[in-house]
């Protein structure tokens, strides 16, 4: 078995004409990485580039060079002969975000120019699924400008155009992951329709590696996809079975994606700028036409079940690594002070009508406002316990409204004259001052959580 092995990872390293030859980009990337490893297993060695400087590791040298630099990139793609380009500029700032098209158009530009001068004598390149003709978004439409780009010149490309990748670590996976296991109550645009073909990350980087061995694969584009079809909304579904959860779907045709995009943002520790681009992605049915690369590159592809088994394993035995930073505070004793001070402020909120001798809380607009008020706590606390950002944003919108409702209410104490209503008893005035020091810790504890809970979202385990 061993020897099999061996055999076989001496056949693929010969076909490696000179040692470092094959440079992956994007190399700490969610590809990237991955790809890296897979090549460097089978007996190749490789360079992986990166912005960052990283310590070689076995049959693995690491070049840190920017994209951006064409000097830094002629050095790096010295002595390539196949380059693997997995390279997009979808995360960053906004500002960042709103310029990644010619961002991106740019880095696929100087790439070509910089492996054309060196030699390079193949590129492979990992693009979206597109079809032609469609009204393609943003950033699909750059995904498959920088093929174009790539194409161009005289080196040959081999394009593998992928439907939604499923692997830990992966935006789509984390989207998924985190919006399935946090509501139960799922408010979604016309784009949970459309079709998909979800493959696992594995088979994605199988068919990356394998496309070397391949003569066949030389200057051509394929689609590559899993065993299963389906929609989005399917795809969640899937993923709650999975949990054993029950996932009810309430379907908004205006909802636009960007809408969504900053929902996904409130709701996942996936940033609006990545999640944008992502479901921008599932518009339009993006399913494989033209499975060739099956034939060529046989692979019992993994189903959608497997796919997310597999991620989810993964990230509870292997979180990422995120820098770790001093806190002042402790997360899980904000996230009890929050839930404990909204509670308080519910029940400081019913002295209105126990203690309250005024008249106008008896007014219909007070009584709406107040149903308005304790249903906007309900639901902060339900959200708070799921651990959401929308949960703290609510919580911060509440606590700040709150805090100035009472200031203004105790208006009389300095100023002599009431704002709200009727000037307050003795015994609400004080209700107000402890009201005021209740809102303004949740004030504190709803901002202090709504940052941290992104760091603590990305290690991929329960807070």
């Amino acid at each position: 078995m061993t020897s099999n092995k061996n055999t076989k990872m001496t056949s693929k390293a010969a076909l490696q004409e000179s040692p470092f030859s094959i440079l992956v980009t994007g190399a700490t990337g969610f590809i990237g990485s991955r790809l890296i490893s897979e090549l460097s297993s089978s007996g190749y060695t490789v360079k992986g580039l990166s912005r960052k400087k990283i310590s070689d590791t076995k049959n693995v040298k690491y070049v840190q060079a920017d994209v951006f630099d064409p000097k830094q990139l002629l050095h790096a793609l010295d002595g390539v002969e196949i380059a693997y380009y997995l390279l997009h500029s979808m995360e960053g700032s906004k500002d960042e975000w709103q310029e990644f098209a010619s961002r991106e158009k740019i880095q696929a530009e100087n790439f070509l120019k910089a492996a054309t001068q060196v030699g390079v004598k193949r590129i492979i390149y990992l693009g979206g699924l597109v079809h032609e003709g469609s009204d393609l978004s943003p950033h699909m439409k750059s995904r498959k400008q920088v093929g174009q780009i790539l194409a161009s010149g005289d080196i040959p490309v081999t394009e593998l155009r992928a439907s939604i990748i499923i692997g830990a670590k992966g935006g789509s996976y984390a989207m998924l992951r985190y919006l399935v296991e946090r509501l139960r109550i799922m408010v979604c645009p016309s784009w949970v329709k459309s079709l998909a073909q979800p493959i696992a990350v594995d088979d994605v980087v199988h068919y990356l590696a394998e496309c070397i061995t391949k003569s066949e694969t030389v200057g051509k584009i394929f689609e590559i996809g899993g065993p299963d079809k389906m929609t989005y909304e399917e795809l969640m579904r899937v993923y709650a079975a999975y949990l054993n959860k029950n996932l009810f779907v309430i379907q908004i045709p205006f909802l636009t994606t960007r809408l969504s995009s900053y929902w996904v943002d409130l709701i996942t520790p996936v940033k609006a700028s990545l999640a944008r681009p992502l479901i921008d992605s599932l518009v339009h049915d993006t399913v494989v036409t033209d499975d060739s690369i099956t034939k060529i590159i046989p692979l019992r592809l993994k189903s959608v079940r497997e796919s997310i088994d597999i991620a989810t394993k993964e990230m509870k035995s292997s979180p990422p690594k995120i820098e770790s930073k001093t806190e002042k505070t402790n997360f899980k004793i904000n996230q009890k002070i929050i839930q404990t001070s909204l509670i308080a402020l519910g029940i400081i909120g019913t002295t209105y009508y126990w203690l309250d001798d005024r008249a106008d809380v008896y007014d219909p607009l007070w009584i709406l406002a107040s149903v308005v008020w304790f249903t906007v706590i309900v639901l902060s606390i339900v959200t708070i316990r799921n651990k959401t950002r929308l949960g703290y944003m609510m919580a911060g919108v509440l606590s700040w409204v709150t805090l100035a409702f009472w200031l203004f209410d105790n208006y009389y104490v300095v100023f002599g004259i009431s704002l709200i209503a009727s000037t307050p008893n003795e015994l609400i005035t004080i209700r107000n001052f402890i009201g005021i020091a209740v809102a303004s810790i949740t004030v504190i504890a709803s901002h202090n959580l709504f940052h941290k809970v992104m760091i603590y979202q990305a290690k991929g385990k329960p807070i």
